[in-house]
């Protein structure tokens, strides 16, 4: 662990700036400045500023457009980035409802005018203000048939359908005739985004973040300050969610163009389309932005990312005496105040796992030997009486953890990467676990837990949701995930494009990374007014 100390939460405790290494799995959060308002501008005011929209013209030829015809859906594609295909500008955007093409502006003298008499396509739609032209005769075409193109540009839910999600067990069909399931959709892997992918898979199958994130009008007005490039992060992740929730969509299919361009740039190019990174990391990164940006705080129910995830853990750290010294100068230190143990009350997004070392010898068929370890052993690492010893560069501590309050979903992590001097290694022990019914009441001491933690969680029974797994070598392979579709009772396997149903016992055989677990009594939680 690092050496450094920071400030996170009020609580300073040494801080490691990679989450997989971390040794109570907690990921720390930005501290906001105390008594500073809140300035600048809202989601809301940011799109009514950028869409412009043009008042009727009044042309008797409005609905009765011959050109409708001519448009091909078949060949629009709404998930790349809204950029003129010639100029590269993202101002006043039009889409070739013909080719699929995008071009600028519509005067005389714009690439969409000319794109329109050169080719012979005239049927147009403003990406941002949805409405449809006639180009080069340039009139607003009003037609209720073209409803469904402005559906799949700009999916939007009412608080029924929202309901009725997770109770859904039919398939629908794209209009390219593939059956789908919305919410089970692949996503497309531009080279190298792989990890990406399955973050967000399984984060859209959260309930209460999908909930949240369908209905833009709930982080719609959330003020951010001027010049805030995080505001994207959460406009192109409530995109990405109801595109891939859509169950009238022309593909079976979703782009996350626009939403990875958004991570490259609110990272800071820490997180790349074209280099593998690590799910856990990228995890950790988005959920607290994510929060930040939607005007968060230590406050547990501040945000929706908190009230899904956050749990809270006691920290207990004692410093060990040099090995070096004899018995009577142990016992002097460990009376002193510096060698007392100590302990701190922390908050956690999710919990880091640790896996057992595997074996070093192959058995006498002179084969590899895949060790396996049950669940509920690498969670003792929470128990609070386990204790582990941590090293620095000066000092060893040893370090109890106790789970003071779970969450209503638990993610955990388990470290399957370790960085040596030489190269990264890979941990192939298999985890064994149940996917339902797993009680995790045995990690709250039932003395020493705080009587409101009762109250928050009276239930400590999950159910996994997700499982993301790694395949292949540390640092390359690739990553997949399984997503249970609640309507269907069915799991399912997504990786990239690929979606496949897959029978629950072959879960339990891979080499799981990232796991989401759904309590038993998150519908109470989360019920609606």
């Amino acid at each position: 662990m690092n050496d450094g100390i920071k400030q996170i939460q009020g609580i300073k405790r040494p801080y490691d700036s990679n989450p997989t290494t971390t040794n109570a799995g907690y990921q720390p959060v930005a501290k906001k400045k105390k008594g500073v308002p809140i300035v600048g501008t809202t989601l809301r005011e940011l799109i009514h500023t950028s869409v412009k929209l043009e008042p009727a013209t009044g042309d008797s030829r409005s609905r009765i457009c011959p050109y409708l015809d001519t448009i091909n859906r078949s060949v629009l594609d709404f998930d790349f980035e809204k950029l003129c295909s010639i100029t590269l500008s993202n101002n006043n955007v039009y889409a070739c409802l013909v080719c699929g093409k995008y071009f600028q502006g519509r005067g005389q003298k714009s690439c969409a005018y000319t794109h329109s008499v050169e080719g012979e396509h005239h049927v147009f739609i403003n990406l941002h203000s949805l409405q449809f032209f006639c180009l080069p005769d340039n009139y607003e075409i009003i037609d209720s048939s073209l409803d469904d193109i402005k559906y799949v540009l700009n999916p939007t839910y009412s608080k029924e359908q929202i309901e009725q999600l997770d109770k859904n067990e039919k398939m629908v069909r794209a209009y390219d005739g593939t059956l789908y399931l919305p919410g089970i959709v692949g996503l497309n892997n531009i080279k190298a985004n792989d990890y990406c992918n399955v973050v967000l898979q399984a984060l859209i199958n959260v309930g209460p973040l999908r909930d949240y994130f369908l209905q833009e009008d709930n982080y719609a007005d959330i003020r951010v300050a001027p010049g805030d490039i995080m505001i994207n992060l959460v406009k192109r992740f409530g995109e990405l969610v109801r595109k891939l929730w859509n169950p009238r969509n022309f593909k079976a299919h979703v782009s996350p163009h626009e939403m990875l361009q958004a991570v490259v740039k609110c990272s800071k190019k820490r997180f790349q389309i074209t280099r593998q990174g690590d799910p856990v990391e990228f995890l950790a990164w988005l959920l607290n932005s994510l929060h930040l940006t939607l005007n968060g705080t230590k406050n547990s129910n501040s945000s929706i990312i908190y009230k899904a995830f956050q749990g809270k853990m006691k920290v207990y750290t004692r410093k060990i005496p040099p090995i070096d010294m004899s018995e009577d100068e142990k016992r002097k230190l460990l009376s002193t105040e510096e060698y007392r143990e100590y302990d701190e009350e922390t908050p956690y997004l999710f919990l880091s796992v640790d896996l057992p070392p595997p074996p070093l010898f192959r058995d006498e068929h002179k084969e590899s030997i895949i060790p396996q370890v049950p669940l509920f052993q690498t969670l003792t690492k929470f128990d609070g009486q386990t204790a582990q010893e941590h090293k620095t560069y000066k000092d060893n501590y040893l370090k109890r953890y106790e789970i003071r309050k779970l969450p209503p979903y638990l993610i955990l992590c388990f470290r399957r990467f370790t960085k040596n001097t030489f190269y990264l290694e890979k941990n192939p022990t298999i985890v064994n676990f149940p996917i339902k019914n797993v009680d995790l009441r045995e990690l709250l001491p039932e003395y020493h837990i705080e009587p409101s933690a009762l109250v928050e969680s009276p239930s400590t029974t999950y159910d996994l949701i997700s499982n993301v797994v790694h395949d292949g070598e540390p640092g390359k392979g690739t990553y997949r995930v399984h997503i249970l579709h609640k309507g269907s009772g069915t799991w399912y396997e997504l990786q990239d494009l690929h979606v496949v149903d897959v029978l629950p016992q072959m879960i339990t055989l891979s080499e799981s990374y990232l796991q989401i677990w759904e309590r038993r009594d998150v519908n109470e939680l989360f019920k609606k007014p």
